[in-house]
C-alpha cells in the first residue's frame, strides 16, 4: 500500500514526452471553416440555372458569403460533424420577350440566400431565399419565380454535396483513411475505392482504384508511378474539353490558369503551381503531358497520360498513370507522392463532378 499522500507509480498517468493522440483515441477537433468557403464555392459559383428557357436566363456568379462555423470532431475514427453557416451566391439574369428576339428586355442581379445550414438539419433542405436587386416589377417575378422553380433544387442539390462530403469527414478524411488498413479478403465493389491507404468510400457513381508509390521497373530511384481510374457520367469528348478549357479550369479550381490547346504548347494551373507541355493530343481519346510542380527540384518533370474511354454514351473511363514522381520536393517534403494523387482526386476530378454534374 502506498502512504496516505503519495501515488503508487504504477497508477499514475504521466505525460509522454511522444505523447500523440494515437488513432484519435481523443477528441480531435478540425476547423472547416475555410475549406467549407473553398466547397460551397466550387459547388455554387458559375452553375447555369436557365439558358433562354421560355426568354429567361439565369447564372449564379460567385460565393459572396459563408459565415457561421464548421468543425469535425474525430474520436476513435467516428466522425461528428457540426456547421451553422449562412451562405449567399449573386446571379445574374436576362429577361427576353418574344419580340425583342436577341436583345435583352431586362437585365437583373439578384442573390440566393440559404440563411441556416446545419448539422442538426442535415436530414432536411434548409430554406433557399431568392432576392432580386433593385426592382420589384413583373419582369424581376418572372426571374424569381423562375429560379425558385428550376434553380432551387439545383441549390439544394449542391448543398447536399457539402453535407456529404462533411459527414464523410471533410477536410479530416483523408488523415481518417490512413488509419484503415484494408482486409485481404476484401474486394473493391461499386461505390467502394482502394488506395494503398485502405478503403475509402466513393459516391457510387465513381469507381476509383489508386496505386500510389508503385515503382516501376525501369524507373530511376527516388521516383513513383501514380495511376487512377476515374468514372464519369459525361461523353468523353465533353470531360476532354473541360480539361484542356483554361476558363473552365478556372470556374472549378478558382485559380489562374493558362492553358495551351496545341503540342508543344505550355500550361499553367493553380497560379502557377503546376506547370508543363502538351507532348501528345488526340480530342476525346488522350492528354500526355510533361507535368510538374513548382516546388520540385529544377528541370524534374513527370509525365501524365490521361486515357478517355466512352463505354457506352454517357460514360466515360479515365485511366491516369503519372510516371516519374519525386518522393521529395526541393525542400526535402516526402509527401509529393501523397499530394499529387490527392490533388488528381480531390481538386481535380471531385470538382469537376461537383461542378458540372458529372456523376454526383
Amino acid at each position: 500500500m502506498a502512504k496516505y499522500g503519495e501515488g503508487d507509480k504504477r497508477w499514475i498517468v504521466t505525460e509522454r514526452a511522444d505523447g500523440t493522440n494515437v488513432h484519435n483515441w481523443h477528441w480531435a477537433e478540425r476547423d472547416c471553416l475555410d475549406w467549407s468557403r473553398s466547397l460551397l464555392s466550387s459547388l455554387l459559383s458559375d452553375v447555369t440555372i436557365l439558358d433562354g428557357e421560355d426568354g429567361v436566363s439565369i447564372r449564379t456568379k460567385t460565393v459572396d458569403k459563408v459565415d457561421g462555423e464548421a468543425y469535425v470532431n474525430v474520436r476513435k475514427g467516428k466522425v461528428i460533424p457540426g456547421y451553422e453557416l449562412s451562405i449567399s451566391v449573386s446571379f445574374e439574369a436576362e429577361a427576353r420577350s418574344e419580340a425583342s428576339g436577341a436583345v435583352p428586355l431586362i437585365r437583373l442581379f439578384g442573390s440566393v440566400d440559404v440563411p441556416y445550414l446545419a448539422d442538426e438539419n442535415a436530414a432536411e433542405d434548409p430554406e433557399v431565399r431568392v432576392v432580386i436587386r433593385d426592382d420589384d416589377g413583373p419582369i424581376a417575378q418572372r426571374i424569381k419565380d423562375a429560379f425558385i422553380a428550376k434553380g432551387k433544387p439545383m441549390i439544394l442539390e449542391k448543398i447536399k454535396c457539402y453535407v456529404q462530403a462533411m459527414s464523410n469527414g471533410g477536410p479530416a478524411k483523408d488523415e481518417l483513411e490512413v488509419k484503415k488498413t484494408p482486409s485481404a479478403a476484401v474486394k473493391p465493389q461499386v461505390g467502394t475505392a482502394v488506395s494503398r491507404k485502405g478503403l475509402i468510400a466513393v459516391p457510387t457513381s465513381e469507381v476509383t482504384v489508386y496505386n500510389t508509390g508503385k515503382k516501376h521497373k525501369n524507373e530511376k530511384e527516388g521516383f513513383r508511378t501514380i495511376k487512377m481510374t476515374e468514372r464519369f457520367g459525361c461523353r468523353a469528348r465533353d470531360l476532354y474539353c473541360i480539361l484542356m478549357d483554361e476558363n473552365r479550369w478556372k470556374g472549378f479550381t478558382n485559380s489562374n490558369t493558362r492553358i495551351s490547346k496545341e503540342i508543344d504548347g505550355h500550361f499553367s494551373l493553380f497560379d502557377g503551381s503546376v506547370v508543363g507541355v502538351n507532348e501528345e493530343l488526340q480530342e476525346g481519346k488522350l492528354i500526355v503531358q510533361k507535368w510538374r510542380f513548382s516546388s520540385w527540384a529544377d528541370g524534374i518533370y513527370s509525365m501524365v497520360r490521361i486515357e478517355f474511354d466512352e463505354p457506352e454514351p454517357g460514360v466515360t473511363i479515365v485511366k491516369l498513370t503519372q510516371t516519374g514522381v519525386p518522393e521529395e520536393d526541393r525542400y526535402g517534403n516526402s509527401t509529393v507522392i501523397e499530394n499529387t494523387e490527392r490533388g488528381w482526386r480531390n481538386l481535380i476530378f471531385h470538382k469537376i463532378r461537383a461542378l458540372f454534374g458529372f456523376g454526383i
